[in-house]
């Protein structure tokens, strides 16, 4: 059976897995006791990476307890900001995992916030147990058309292209630029970087949407911290 054509309760993704980030690199013939060349920008990126581990180690709150919403919320922020830093260094491939894994942590917490509503659109009580214990806490690959799908008819408008978006992501991480077009649908790592970076702008824009509904200081400074990442490699890029 094609798993993508399977009835969703059939699904057993498998869970998530976290990339490792690149070692800073270290400068060189640097004299005694001088600052090396981009001191400021490695402690910061230094810094960046420390709070990225802790949010993005740190065990998720059950789907039942009501700080799962913020906490996947702040996952989605936290990976679009290191989908920035990636593009930044380079590192196209990286930054396209990282922006895919911030989009589907962005749909975990809304298929949270929204559950009782998609429930209703469920076919069936296994689809609605299905909804519950495999959807929200792991937002399985081969279902996420379909749930973008529920999610817009439940209000969320746009969110299908946007999630097929994040697939083509998903898929350049592993395939690279191909210009046949039959593993990747970019032809041009340019082409991924340019998608890579509107995802992660869609994600803030999604998540600020949501401030009346579940909010914290600490959403508000990632959420401060990546739209000032958006708009430094805007400038970066001019």
């Amino acid at each position: 059976m094609n798993p993508s054509s399977a009835p969703l309760s059939q699904i057993n993704p498998q869970p998530t897995r976290l990339n490792a980030l690149p070692s800073e690199k270290q400068e060189n013939n640097q004299k005694p006791h001088q600052k090396p060349h981009g001191a400021g920008r490695l402690l910061r990126q230094g810094a960046e990476t420390s709070m990225a581990v802790e949010v993005l180690e740190k065990p998720l709150p059950k789907p039942s307890d009501e700080r799962y919403v913020e906490a996947r919320l702040l996952e989605a922020l936290v990976e679009a900001r290191l989908a920035l830093r990636f593009l930044r260094e380079g590192l196209t491939r990286n930054a396209a995992g990282k922006a895919f894994q911030a989009w589907k942590a962005l749909l975990a917490a809304l298929l949270r916030l929204e559950v009782e509503k998609l429930k209703s659109l469920a076919k069936s009580d296994e689809e609605r147990r299905w909804l519950e214990s495999t959807a929200v806490p792991r937002v399985p690959t081969t279902k996420m058309k379909t749930l973008a799908r529920m999610l817009e008819e439940v209000g969320h408008g746009a969110i299908s292209a946007w999630t097929d978006k994040a697939l083509d992501l998903h898929d350049y991480q592993y395939h690279g630029p191909d210009p046949d077009m039959a593993l990747s649908k970019y032809t041009t790592r340019e082409e991924a970087a340019a998608d890579a970076r509107k995802l992660a702008a869609e994600v803030a824009r999604r998540a600020e949407a949501l401030r009346a509904r579940v909010w914290s200081d600490e959403l508000e400074k990632a959420l401060k911290e990546l739209k000032e990442a958006i708009e430094a490699l805007g400038r970066q890029q001019k």
